[in-house]
């Protein structure tokens, strides 16, 4: 594991990487994620994917219409198409809607052909312990690309 962040760049500098995937979920790391992955794509002039999983519930159709949960996907994604604006990069923007949010990054990974996954993580802990959770789990398991996982700093006074 590199903690380094400058390392980290360097080795990721070094991979062919023609596109790069990275889910967001409104979440405060969102921004983070998307300068570190436009940073690592213009290193190799690769295109950029940001998706946002509505996780639809199993007592309904996996095609329902959820307007409220899609009207926050677009919020969301306009936000980071935004911010990748700002930054002087491109990137594209989809939605995907499925059970669980881990398989559905795993198989847009496969499917669109991606080098590298950038997600990120908001520092949380459950019952004491840090944890990052089922979607990132089944990511960094089963991804069939490699794997970039930022990692946002504890709260001040928060014992790691």
């Amino acid at each position: 594991m590199l903690t380094n962040l400058e390392q980290a760049f360097t080795m990721l500098r070094r991979m062919d990487i023609g596109k790069v995937l990275v889910p967001v979920s409104g979440n405060h790391v969102d921004a983070e994620v998307i300068r570190m992955a436009c940073g690592l794509a213009e290193a190799s002039s690769a295109s950029v994917y940001a998706v946002y999983v509505i996780e639809v519930e199993r007592s309904l159709p996996l095609d329902v219409s959820l307007e409220q949960q899609s009207a926050r996907a677009e919020e969301i994604l306009d936000r980071v198409q935004t911010l990748a604006s700002e930054l002087g990069y491109e990137i594209d923007t989809g939605i995907l809607q499925a059970r669980e949010a881990g398989p559905a990054i795993v198989h847009e990974a496969a499917e669109g052909r991606a080098d590298l996954i950038v997600m990120g993580v908001g520092y949380r802990r459950r019952l004491g312990v840090f944890d990052i959770g089922d979607t990132i789990s089944h990511v960094l398991r089963d991804a069939p690309c490699h794997v970039v996982l930022y990692r946002a700093a504890a709260p001040q006074g928060d014992e790691a």
